[in-house]
């Protein structure tokens, strides 16, 4: 990445750990898109490195509150729809893969914002862990189907378990991922340039998690995401 490139990313980096650390989700919406833009070839490996050490940092800062049965039915639909994501990686060339990116990401944030109150059942939560780990896997971008199930639960419960899944998910698609030999030398460091900036934005969220003001922080990201879903498309 050039110098320019490098701090642009940076910031995004920044905002997203601190956005995923305080509400729970956010971190791939925001930084997905912008990777896409500027550095592509990244995608999707670097955020999902990027995501280990964040959600270790958020589900052991918050793990009096994790919901450990509905997070073991999250993780096996997740590592199910690794494969499903695998497929996807090898059946699109970049120039569509980066329209994947951008059609998921708005098609994440609509339904985020548009989905009613419901209670989630044992097969929802298998549903969003299959629909998690073909998206994520293939994209990077794998936090709405998990808020979809989540966003009515306390906060805190929310952003602990979805670390979790997260957690496991993502060591599950880099495995996947090596095996294929899907990932580079330059998509790690890549991550590792990014590194320091993950760490200011996590240590920002642990100042007011408790504090910041969940919902226009949720809108904000959505309507991010929308806007850069469509600038990738077009691009």
């Amino acid at each position: 990445m050039s110098v320019a490139t490098l701090a642009l990313v940076s910031a995004m980096v920044v905002l997203g750990a601190f956005v995923q650390g305080s509400t729970g989700v956010g971190f791939a919406l925001l930084v997905a898109p912008v990777l896409g833009i500027l550095a592509p070839a990244l995608l999707p490996v670097a955020v999902l490195v990027l995501m280990l050490p964040l959600n270790l940092y958020v589900a052991w800062r918050e793990r009096a509150a994790l919901d450990m049965p509905s997070a073991g039915w999250i993780s096996a639909g997740r590592i199910a729809g690794t494969f499903g994501g695998l497929w996807v990686l090898v059946a699109l060339s970049a120039q569509h893969l980066a329209i994947l990116i951008g059609v998921s990401t708005i098609a994440a944030a609509l339904a985020t914002l548009a989905m009613p109150v419901f209670r989630a059942s044992r097969s929802a939560f298998v549903a969003a862990g299959l629909i998690t780990g073909v998206t994520e896997t293939a994209t990077g971008i794998g936090g709405p189907p998990l808020a979809l199930v989540y966003q009515h639960h306390p906060v805190a419960v929310m952003r602990s378990t979805i670390a979790l899944c997260f957690l496991i998910g993502e060591l599950v698609s880099l495995v996947f991922l090596w095996q294929s030999d899907r990932i580079a030398s330059a998509q790690l460091v890549g991550a590792a340039q990014l590194l320091p900036a993950l760490a200011v934005g996590a240590v920002a969220s642990r100042l007011v998690h408790e504090r910041v003001n969940q919902r226009a922080l949720r809108v904000f990201v959505m309507a991010f995401s929308i806007v850069s879903g469509l600038v990738l498309i077009f691009k």
